[in-house]
C-alpha cells in the first residue's frame, strides 16, 4: 500500500519542477531560450539588457502581445535565419516599445519607436536588411545613447 504514497510524492516533485524562473540559457515554456544578457557597445559605454529569445515562428508571432509591463533593462530578441527587410506590428501589444534592427554583423541598422495596439499599415519596416530585432521599452535606446551604427554582442 506504499505505492500510492510514492506515486503521490513523485507527482508532487514533477509539478514543483515546473515552477520557478528559467535559468540563463535554459528552455522557456514553449521551447524558447530563457533570458540571456545582450550587450550593446554604444559611445556612452556598454548597455546590458536581459532578453528573451524568440527564434521560433510561434514565439515571433506572439512576441510581447498581451503583456502589461516589461521590466527595466529587459527586452525580446527576435532571431531570423537570414538578413531580410523585417516588418513588425503592435497587434495586441499593450506596451509602448522601441525596436532596433540589427544586421548579421551585429550592427544596429535602424531604430524606431512603436505605438501600442498599432496594427494599421504601414507596419514598422526596417530601413535596411536585418537578421535580428530587439524590442525594449519605448525610449530605452535614446535614454542610454544607443544609436544606429552601434554594435551588439549577441548572446
Amino acid at each position: 500500500m506504499r505505492c500510492p504514497a510514492v506515486l503521490g510524492m513523485l507527482l508532487l516533485l514533477v509539478a514543483l519542477s515546473g515552477c520557478g524562473e528559467v535559468p540563463d540559457g535554459g528552455s522557456a515554456p514553449g521551447g524558447g531560450v530563457g533570458p540571456r544578457t545582450l550587450t550593446i557597445h554604444a559611445d556612452g559605454g556598454d548597455v546590458r539588457i536581459r532578453v528573451e529569445i524568440a527564434d521560433e515562428p510561434a514565439e515571433q508571432r506572439r512576441g510581447l502581445m498581451h503583456r502589461t509591463a516589461l521590466g527595466e533593462d529587459r527586452g525580446m530578441l527576435f532571431v531570423f535565419d537570414r538578413e531580410q527587410r523585417l516588418s513588425f506590428w503592435m497587434k495586441d501589444t499593450l506596451i509602448p516599445l522601441s525596436i532596433a534592427y540589427i544586421d548579421s554583423e551585429g550592427r544596429i541598422v535602424d531604430i524606431q519607436n512603436m505605438k501600442p495596439l498599432d496594427d494599421d499599415p504601414p507596419h514598422y519596416v526596417s530601413a535596411r536588411p536585418a537578421m535580428y530585432a530587439l524590442e525594449v521599452n519605448r525610449g530605452f535606446f535614446e535614454e542610454r545613447g544607443v544609436e544606429v551604427g552601434d554594435t551588439v554582442e549577441l548572446p
